[in-house]
């Protein structure tokens, strides 16, 4: 397969341009031509999740929106073992690939360091990350390894947040969960977060337990 994503071509499943539920359950039926439909379909709004997840790094890095979007969806469609079912869940294994995409790059740039000065703005606002140091950003992966022993759907929260760029209402349809369920359980994790990144001596302690 080659870098960039290919256009659409010829024998194109016969599923409504915007319906990416039914190009997926296409795709996984083989449907010829399913996967070159999906792309344009679901391209713009990859490339806002990457552009978001981008914020946070530093002036003058080398990995471009579109280097992220390209290298998401073909990990994407090397999927083999997920079987797609709608539109908020390739979303949602788009921000894990985005995840990983940035952990390592951020690795490959240098060993993480907890804390700093860019904590406050990285943990305060998923929509709003400005200037984060790469480093933060295997830090923050660190810390959710910890926090998805502790709380699964906390980590899957907050990786679909702040390495997905999803909004409140996003993360709430791929979690399948009210979107005021969301605010509430960001604000405590964000809360166990930014403690654990401060002092990663308090792991054992559990985000419900941050407030207490």
């Amino acid at each position: 397969m080659s870098s960039e994503p290919s256009p659409p071509g010829q024998g194109e499943p016969d599923v409504p341009p915007d319906d990416v539920t039914g190009m997926l359950r296409a795709w996984r039926a083989g449907e010829p031509g399913a996967l070159d439909a999906l792309l344009p379909v679901v391209y713009a709004e990859l490339r806002r999740q990457a552009e978001r997840a981008l914020r946070r790094e530093a002036p003058g890095h080398t990995l471009q929106p579109t280097d992220l979007v390209n290298e998401a969806y073909l990990r994407l469609v090397d999927q083999s073992d997920v079987s797609w079912q709608n539109r908020a869940q390739f979303f949602g294994v788009a921000a894990r690939c985005m995840r990983r995409i940035l952990v390592d790059y951020a690795r490959a740039r240098g060993a993480a360091k907890r804390g700093g000065p860019g904590l406050r703005a990285a943990l305060g606002d998923a929509d709003a990350v400005v200037e984060e140091p790469a480093s933060l950003v295997a830090a923050v992966h660190e810390a959710l390894e910890r926090l998805a022993v502790l709380d699964p759907e906390q980590a899957r929260l907050v990786e679909l947040r702040y390495f997905g760029g999803l909004t409140i209402e996003e993360t709430a349809e791929v979690l399948g969960i009210s979107t005021a369920t969301v605010k509430r359980e960001w604000t405590v994790a964000r809360a166990w977060l930014r403690r654990e990144l401060t002092d990663p001596n308090q792991s054992e302690v559990g985000p419900d337990e941050v407030h207490r």
